[in-house]
């Protein structure tokens, strides 16, 4: 009626299958530290990429006599700050303008950005992104007084400005509009942040008069020695 227990036999199975999960956790540990290890040499070898671009770019940086220089904008409170932009007057060399237009946008009522700088020769497309029709034109002769007419929403009219200067931009529906154009003789510029800090990199090196500009204030010129591989210092106070 009852079959005979067949003690060795289950003993046997049960070793087996005692065996299999042991086999099978040691498999799982064995993915799990592989993929730490894998993690381990991503992570490594991403830090060796970039400690060798670092060195890389610094070698080359003074291979070609390149350097860069760092500096401050100070002024009275943190919002005179806003759009002032640090530039070397002059480099030995001839600058062809960037082949991607800059743009100059209209959106609510408002010029965008504020305040454009941009290498000799290069050319603004003016946008309309408000539903109200403007007008574009400037009255200076940076800007040979251009008059670009006045368009709807969508459309875009381009200007290249080649002079240098600083030219301001209207539009004569809306008389509080205004926008500036910085036309510079070379792409050794930036905009300083809202502590009123700033990095021009990549300077050929020798000694150059940097200048500042800024809607409201002014600061004294300065004067830096630029040299490969070296980071310079400067510091502008606007008053």
């Amino acid at each position: 009626m009852f079959r005979k227990f067949n003690f060795k036999g289950w003993l046997g199975l049960h070793r087996e299958r005692s065996v299999e999960r042991q086999t099978c956790l040691s498999v799982l540990n064995l993915t799990k530290n592989t993929w730490v290890y894998m993690k381990i040499i991503i992570v490594l070898f991403f830090a060796a990429c970039f400690v060798t671009a670092s060195f890389t770019f610094n070698t080359l940086a003074e291979e070609k006599g390149l350097g860069t220089i760092n500096g401050t904008v100070k002024a009275k409170k943190s919002k005179y700050l806003k759009d002032t932009i640090v530039y070397i007057e002059n480099v030995p060399n001839a600058f062809e303008p960037q082949k991607e237009h800059a743009v100059i946008d209209q959106k609510n009522m408002t010029f965008i950005p504020h305040v454009l700088p941009l290498v000799k020769g290069t050319t603004v497309d003016f946008l309309n992104s408000d539903l109200v029709q403007h007008n574009v034109y400037s009255p200076d002769a940076v800007a040979d007084n251009f008059n670009l007419g006045t368009w709807l929403k969508g459309e875009t009219k381009p200007f290249t400005f080649n002079k240098l200067g600083i030219a301001s931009i209207r539009c004569n529906v809306h008389v509080d509009m205004l926008a500036y154009v910085l036309v510079l003789q070379n792409p050794y510029f930036a905009r300083a942040d809202n502590e009123g800090r700033f990095s021009i990199t990549n300077v050929p090196e020798g000694t150059y008069v940097i200048k500042s500009w800024n809607e409201r204030f002014k600061a004294e010129d300065q004067q830096v020695e630029v040299k490969a591989g070296v980071i310079s210092s400067v510091a502008f106070e606007l008053k």
